[in-house]
């Protein structure tokens, strides 16, 4: 069995790919551990725990408790039933920060997503672990990230070629059909912060979606068919592209995962099972 290392940032992380990857790691013999910027626990992205927050009726007192918009996009029961289990455990309330974490000892490196702008920015911008990645990739440590964890991984430049770490790769992340769904609908029920579900938004002259997930990955590719999505046609290509449909411990027909070898890959929450159990099988 092995042991795995997953940062996060001290906040606004999401909760499905944190901690359903944990509880299948864990639950396969894995060894897990945290690490976060501060070296204190971290905390979920509270609207995708509690789905309050997305609709236009939010702010309004009794009202705000009844979601719809919130209800579709955040973590399902599963995934929140992991999350208060994670929050209970030892690793969880112990973990190092990153300017002391190494990779001694480590077989894999998880890097999971979120795309809460406040919290992910110091995650995905994080000179400490844009290093880290550049030395698993170095170490031959197996890489699995999911999400806007791909965004991290695709800014880890390698010192030694001044390319990314994902150049030469085959990979899939957030794609741009998924990320442009939820943006244009919170946008609307989110009118006071619309920009909530972008990460990173484009500045005056750039196309839409330039500064999207897939995007910004794509552009770190050696060439842009590395990057993966689910061909139209292929099997259960509606339930896997729908952004409703999200897999299961018994069901992984809604999940997309790209395998490479030693460095795997996932969209977002919808296949945040299949990928942790590919990644546990690995190891």
């Amino acid at each position: 069995m092995g042991t795995v290392l997953i940062p996060i940032p001290d906040r606004d992380f999401d909760p499905t790919e944190v901690a359903v990857s944990w509880q299948v790691l864990r639950a396969n013999g894995h060894r897990v551990v945290f690490a976060t910027e501060s070296g204190a626990p971290g905390v979920a992205d509270d609207i995708m725990v509690s789905g309050r927050g997305l609709d236009l009726w939010s702010a309004v007192p009794v009202l705000g408790a009844i979601t719809v918009v919130g209800r579709a996009l955040r973590a399902n029961k599963d995934a929140r039933g992991a999350y208060r289990e994670m929050l209970q455990s030892a690793e969880y309330h112990n973990p190092s920060s990153w300017a002391q974490t190494s990779l001694d000892g480590i077989d894999a490196l998880l890097l999971p997503g979120g795309h809460r702008a406040r919290g992910m920015r110091s995650y995905i911008d994080s000179e400490i672990l844009h290093r880290l990645v550049v030395d698993a990739f170095a170490r031959g440590v197996t890489v699995a990230a999911i999400c806007h964890g791909v965004l991290l991984a695709a800014r880890s430049v390698d010192p030694a070629t001044g390319r990314s770490v994902l150049y030469g790769r085959r990979t899939t992340a957030l794609t741009w059909a998924l990320e442009r769904t939820a943006w244009r609908l919170t946008r609307v029920t989110r009118f006071w912060d619309p920009d909530y579900y972008r990460t990173y938004s484009e500045d005056n002259g750039q196309p839409s979606g330039y500064m999207s997930v897939q995007s910004e990955v794509t552009r770190a590719l050696e060439s842009p068919t590395d990057f993966r999505d689910v061909e139209r046609g292929s099997p259960h290509w509606r339930k896997k592209t729908s952004g409703m449909a999200r897999d299961t411990a018994t069901d992984s027909r809604p999940a997309f995962v790209v395998d490479d070898g030693a460095y795997l890959s996932a969209r977002w929450p919808g296949d945040t099972h299949t990928f942790a159990k590919v990644l546990s099988q690995k190891l």
